[in-house]
């Protein structure tokens, strides 16, 4: 986990209780999270993030990490994050295969309560609200969370750009780079009847 930067305002006792663990997870304290909100900034460890990545479609990988800037506060029992995270993320373009850069700027809202305080009632009531989610023990555990909202930031399907051409069906020719060659493709039989009774 790179630096960790709180707030100026911050007390001493809370800069303290933020850790940042060898696994690379950045954890906060449940007592030390107050009504009066505080401001946290850090840089996500990039191997677990890529790992993260890594173990799903494979089309996504950053070099560095992500900036994160948090506000976090307590109302009540529900623990409330606002933030957000940046940074350059490159991924390999469905068409093409060629990898390309993109900055990503994502804004994220999520709640937290505790589990042992959800009842049915209430998780039926907010089971619509994707920002919620609940936590257990003394710690919160950020890095998780962070991760789940960078992946829900990418592009469903990755491309280079919208005019992207592709690779030739025939010789796999990157096409963004000019003509490949190989002549066109026959005409598909079976569409005959069809151009036909256009023409009538």
């Amino acid at each position: 986990m790179s630096a960790v930067a709180p707030d100026r305002l911050t007390p001493p006792m809370a800069m303290a209780r933020l850790f940042a663990l060898p696994g690379g997870s950045m954890r906060i304290r449940v007592e030390d999270i107050k009504a009066s909100p505080k401001t946290l900034r850090y840089t996500e460890d990039v191997d677990d993030l890529n790992a993260r990545l890594g173990s799903g479609v494979r089309d996504y990988h950053l070099e560095r990490g992500p900036d994160v800037t948090v506000d976090y506060y307590r109302s009540g029992l529900d623990i409330f994050f606002h933030g957000s995270l940046g940074g350059e993320v490159v991924g390999t373009c469905a068409r093409c295969l060629e990898d390309y850069a993109f900055a990503l700027d994502h804004p994220f809202v999520f709640v937290l309560t505790p589990r042992a305080a959800a009842t049915d009632d209430s998780a039926q009531l907010r089971a619509d609200d994707l920002a919620l989610s609940y936590y257990e023990g003394d710690e919160i555990d950020l890095t998780p969370l962070v991760h789940e909202q960078l992946i829900l930031a990418l592009p469903t399907r990755p491309l280079c750009g919208e005019a992207c051409r592709g690779l030739c069906p025939r010789c796999g020719a990157n096409l963004n780079d000019g003509a490949c060659g190989c002549p066109p493709a026959p005409a598909d039989p079976r569409l005959a009847v069809l151009h036909a009774l256009r023409g009538k």
